[in-house]
């Protein structure tokens, strides 16, 4: 598997991955989130300057992806205040690849570079119904940051905010 910065030409494709990845939910949410949901990972926030967009591939293939947004930006459209160390946002894997290890890489290789930068943690929102979602970021050490969650779309649906210590790895 190797893990690499997207080109511009894959971005359609990276976003229609998305929607495809993020769709199982849409069955368990209102139909009003789903659609916020859907318009925040279809958005242009992606290529905002300083965001770092990678793709899973194996064989050719781009099996998943994820944005790293730098430190003391906007990454959630105004929903929570900038913090100071980077955020992962959007990670998506194909249905089809799940269980690979995709998600895994990809968000080793957002420490990895949020190491290299010298950031002392990096962190991430969840919806709250993304359940294996949240067991990953538990497993790979992520601690819950309730200060930092936020209800998107007014319909009680919390997107839950995590952080790991890169400090101590």
């Amino acid at each position: 598997m190797i893990i690499r910065k997207a080109l511009e030409s894959e971005l359609p494709y990276i976003r229609e991955q998305r929607v495809i990845s993020y769709k199982e939910h849409a069955a368990i949410i209102p139909e009003g989130h789903w659609q916020a949901l859907k318009q925040a990972i279809l958005s242009t926030a992606d290529i905002k300057p300083g965001v770092e967009l990678l793709v899973a591939e194996v064989d050719g293939v781009i099996l998943g992806s994820v944005a790293l947004f730098p430190a003391e930006t906007d990454a959630y459209e105004g929903n929570v205040d900038a913090v100071d160390y980077p955020e992962i946002r959007m990670l998506a894997v194909s249905p089809a690849a799940r269980g690979k290890g995709v998600a895994t890489a990809l968000i080793s290789e957002c420490i990895k570079l949020s190491k290299e930068k010298g950031h002392h943690s990096i962190g991430l929102h969840t919806g709250e119904f993304m359940k294996n979602a949240m067991k990953l970021y538990e497993r790979l050490g992520f601690e819950r940051l309730p200060q930092y969650d936020f209800i998107p779309a007014n319909d009680g649906i919390i997107v839950k905010a995590y952080r790991l210590s890169l400090n101590n790895e």
